[in-house]
């Protein structure tokens, strides 16, 4: 599996024009939307928004993963934003995140909704990789960093 099948540039934002975890949410959902990567994006919110209100996606270290299964879903997608300002999201280690990546996946797709999360925290757990992907300033370069790291 590679990110690169799973995030369409235009899907990529910085800044967010979002100041708080649910609205942030709601943003990466409507981006993956206007890609086509979700039938019906107020399903998809509820279940992403579900799935966080269990427990924060904020992973520390400034990233958060928000994630949720849908069926209003094509297929695995996901939605890559920069808050203008890090932002509260409820994170271990009670610092603001720096960097969302939010995935979404059918319910069926459980095995590859892992894989991706996996895959993702794999390229985050790069301190020079984090490093980058903060100090990126337009969705250009935030996409061309990940799909430089998942090749």
């Amino acid at each position: 599996m590679r990110l690169a099948d799973l995030l369409n540039p235009n899907a990529v934002r910085t800044p967010l024009v979002s100041t708080d975890k649910q609205t942030a949410i709601n943003e990466l959902v409507d981006a993956i939307a206007s890609c086509g990567g979700c039938s019906d994006s107020e399903a998809v919110k509820r279940a992403v928004w579900e799935r966080e209100s269990q427990r924060s996606t904020g992973i520390g270290e400034g990233l958060a993963i928000p994630h949720g299964k849908c069926a209003a879903v094509n297929d695995l997608a996901l939605g890559i934003g920069k808050p203008a300002m890090p932002m509260e999201f409820g994170s271990i280690d009670k610092k603001p995140v720096q960097l969302i990546v939010l995935l979404i996946s059918k319910p069926e797709k459980k095995d590859e909704h892992i894989q991706a999360l996996g895959k993702i925290s794999k390229i985050m757990s790069s301190p020079q990789f984090r490093h980058l992907a903060y100090a990126a300033t337009t969705p250009a370069e935030l996409y061309d960093l990940f799909m430089r790291a998942d090749s």
